[in-house]
């Protein structure tokens, strides 16, 4: 069968995936929406619940008005969040590299002397293998 026979032309095609981009942006949307809706601190539980029964009984009109309404303070949140998880990512990274000075880690010495994990003498050693700099 040849192509110019093809009840499906590209125009065709080409809508097929307009509208087919269209439907996954909506329900990224929408799933944004509700994601935004249950973690905001600042709703109260019935405010939740208005809401979300606004958005899963008129989805197109509720969408719109929770992006018109709340839709700043929905990306102030979203920036807060990931400020919070690159604060926790970066002190997760500091505290697993360990101690970066020496001073840092004269101090830990000390404490591991000063619970007696270490003797005065295991603490002379490290202290001056750690100021010598090897």
């Amino acid at each position: 069968m040849p192509l110019a026979d093809s009840s499906y032309p590209a125009l065709s095609v080409f809508w097929t995936i307009v509208e087919v981009f269209l439907w996954v942006l909506w329900f990224w949307i929408l799933i944004m929406v509700l994601i935004d809706l249950f973690r905001s601190p600042d709703l109260s539980g019935w405010g939740k619940a208005l809401w979300f029964l606004f958005v899963l009984f008129i989805p197109l009109i509720g969408v719109l008005c929770y992006l018109i309404v709340r839709g700043a303070s929905m990306h102030e949140r979203a920036r807060q969040q990931a400020r919070q998880q690159d604060e926790a990512f970066r002190s997760y990274v500091q505290e697993a590299a360990g101690p970066k000075s020496a001073a840092d880690e004269l101090t830990k010495l000390a404490g591991l002397r000063d619970h007696g994990v270490i003797t005065s003498e295991e603490f002379e050693h490290e202290k001056s293998r750690i100021l010598s700099g090897s």
